[in-house]
């Protein structure tokens, strides 16, 4: 049950930051909190996965706080979530062979962290007086200190 839950909140972070969840649980492999060893997604540990994942990340969150990136809403960002959010998923339920409730765990995570995350920064920066990047710099905080949490637990 316990996996579950961690399940749908990585998939939550996905749904905030599309590749902060994914590099979090590629360190987690790596660092040996997270066994995925002998499993299909044994690469999310090798060597060189958490460096790529997390410049990535980064430039993600870089990207994020420009003018013309598309809503998180949008059709290819909404489905990289739901990716992302089911390989996390996917990686935390295979620790005790759950990885196909993780995989569901994690997809419902994404969807409600995309939804949810896009209302409470719309809302947010309304009721904030329209500045959006303390908004976005207060997301990209929740999104990395909640998926170093979440995997920490492992």
């Amino acid at each position: 049950m316990t996996t579950h839950i961690l399940a749908f909140l990585i998939g939550v972070i996905a749904g905030l930051r599309s590749l902060t969840a994914p590099a979090a649980v590629s360190w987690a492999a790596r660092l040996g909190w997270l066994r995925l060893e002998n499993t299909s997604l044994a690469f999310l540990g090798f060597a060189a996965t958490p460096y790529v994942l997390s410049v990535l990340a980064i430039g993600e969150l870089i990207a994020d706080k420009l003018p013309k990136t598309p809503s998180r809403k949008a059709p290819m960002g909404f489905a990289v979530r739901i990716v992302t959010g089911a390989l996390c998923g996917a990686a935390l339920g295979a620790q005790s062979d759950a990885m196909i409730g993780g995989v569901l765990a994690g997809v419902l995570g994404a969807i409600a962290g995309t939804l949810g995350g896009y209302e409470f920064r719309v809302r947010l920066v309304r009721d904030t007086g329209g500045k959006d990047l303390p908004i976005a710099l207060l997301e990209d905080a929740i999104a990395i200190g909640g998926a170093f949490l979440i995997v920490s637990r492992f």
